[in-house]
């Protein structure tokens, strides 16, 4: 003998009042319930591409649900670094987006460069070692960069320690000198 099942008039009310969010249908059977909203699963689609979401994962734009393949295609930043999505943190520097591994310094030392100084030449980010080491201006004496203020001399520059008098060693302070060889040559030294 089968048995039959009385619906009862609030439960016959509670399954009329469950519709699908894009067809406006009622749901009789499975459902799939996100986002405060209720679907068919054949209704369950990406906002952008309008495939049936079948992962159990899936994200959110503008209230609507995204597949994963375009939320990485459309919705996230591409690193300037690696040229991949990046999902998770971004550094954003240099107006470009970055992994914060990726952003690093693009000398010799390649350190991680995320809350740190760094100094900017064609596109790439240095960290204050290494851009002074490529890119610096040289000092005539002892050819070290030269990150401050510096004398500029027979067409070179030194650093206010190293512009000495050739004979003497003294530094030369006043505007006034004299070459002999290439070499600056005090005042005092030029008699």
């Amino acid at each position: 003998m089968q048995s039959k099942k009385t619906v009862t008039k609030r439960e016959a009310k509670m399954t009329e009042n469950i519709v699908c969010h894009k067809c406006q249908e009622a749901i009789t059977k499975r459902m799939i319930t996100a986002l405060g909203k209720t679907w068919h699963p054949e209704h369950f689609l990406c906002r952008h591409c309008d495939e049936q979401i079948l992962d159990a994962t899936f994200n959110v734009q503008s209230g609507e649900p995204v597949c994963n393949k375009c939320f990485v295609e459309r919705c996230t930043n591409t690193c300037v670094g690696c040229k991949k999505p990046i999902l998770e943190k971004t550094i954003c520097a240099m107006r470009e987006n970055w992994h914060e591994d990726c952003f690093c310094c693009g000398g010799a030392c390649k350190k991680p460069l995320a809350n740190q100084t760094f100094y900017e030449r064609d596109g790439k980010p240095y960290c204050k070692q290494d851009y002074e080491d490529l890119f610096a201006a040289r000092c005539a004496k002892c050819e070290k960069p030269i990150t401050d203020s510096a004398v500029l001399a027979m067409n070179v520059k030194w650093h206010r320690d190293c512009f000495r008098c050739n004979k003497c060693e003294n530094p030369i302070t006043s505007q006034t000198f004299t070459i002999d060889g290439d070499k600056p040559v005090c005042p005092a030294c030029n008699c």
